[in-house]
């Protein structure tokens, strides 16, 4: 951004443990965006991450809640500026991408996705199955909402006052990136993909990820977004093939009825007609649940309407 712009840049660094890179972290954040105010939230680090991000010049507070999740629901709660750049304090993504991302904010994006996956994250990340992950989500949630977003789990990201404040952060750990390309594909906000440098993270500093654990807790995340988001295709689609097993089976039972002239397999008959009731009720439930969730959409559209109005205020 221009020395004299009147744009406030908030830069985010969540840490755990993060003393060896944070230092340097703050530092390239500074040369990058001079007039921005860097913010470190220490999540309950053992290390000198504090310490050391307070002497580099950074805003250092704590949030006792564990997990990535809770501390992004406190930073956007806690902070208030016109723009806002989160990265992680492990060194791993480009400070001198920043400009480039706070000035497609002011253009009028909600929020802007640090892409790493189409230059050198592959490349550069050493653990094969989180490489899956990222193929695994980025085709499930790109194929139900019918985008093509390339990074859905990215943690460099720049935000609009709007959409920080309106955002309501669920998750408590490293599934939020997740959540968050999620709730924009659900709402049609405005979003931007900006390829970055990705580098592994230095000799000395450890990845906090449980490659299991984090990935079993993503898909979940995906799973009860699209329960939520998605009510008539995950509900009519198990009501839907319920209803054609039932109706398969009451077919087989009026074969032998038409056949033999007597109902021979009352249990049968009976599952099959609970069977397409279950069937239709699901679909049913899908049909009231999609209006509601688009009732959602509205009302989150007249509130984003509401926080940017009174922002230019």
């Amino acid at each position: 951004m221009p020395e004299n712009s009147n744009v406030s840049v908030a830069v985010l660094l969540p840490c755990y443990n993060e003393e060896v890179t944070i230092g340097k972290v703050v530092r390239d954040f500074k040369i990058a965006l001079p007039q921005a105010d860097i913010y470190v939230y220490d999540n309950n680090s053992s290390d000198r991450t504090a310490e050391i991000a307070a002497a580099e010049g950074a805003i250092v507070r704590k949030e006792p809640r564990q997990g990535k999740g809770n501390v992004i629901r406190a930073m956007f709660e806690d902070i208030d500026a016109d723009v806002y750049v989160m990265a992680d304090g492990d060194d791993t993504y480009p400070a001198d991408a920043a400009p480039a991302m706070v000035e497609k904010i002011a253009e009028g994006y909600d929020m802007v996705i640090g892409d790493r996956l189409s230059s050198t994250y592959f490349q550069e990340n050493k653990r094969p199955f989180h490489n899956f992950g990222n193929r695994l989500v980025r085709g499930s949630i790109n194929g139900l909402f019918h985008a093509n977003v390339t990074d859905i789990m990215t943690g460099y990201r720049a935000f609009s006052f709007t959409f920080v404040k309106t955002y309501p952060v669920l998750s408590r750990g490293f599934e939020v990136e997740t959540e968050m390309t999620i709730h924009s594909l659900n709402n049609n906000l405005r979003l931007f993909e900006m390829p970055i440098q990705y580098r592994d993270r230095p000799a000395g500093s450890v990845s906090k990820l449980d490659t299991v654990g984090d990935g079993i807790k993503v898909m979940g995340t995906i799973f009860r977004m699209i329960r939520e988001y998605k009510p008539l295709p995950f509900f009519g689609g198990i009501g839907c093939v319920l209803g054609v097993f039932g109706v398969v089976l009451c077919g087989t039972v009026t074969v032998d009825f038409w056949n033999t002239g007597m109902v021979a397999r009352f249990p049968t008959l009976i599952g099959a007609v609970m069977l397409v009731i279950a069937g239709l009720l699901l679909f049913v439930t899908g049909v009231v649940l999609d209006v509601m969730a688009k009732n959602d959409r509205k009302a989150f559209i007249v509130e984003s309407n509401s926080f940017a109005m009174l922002r230019r205020r």
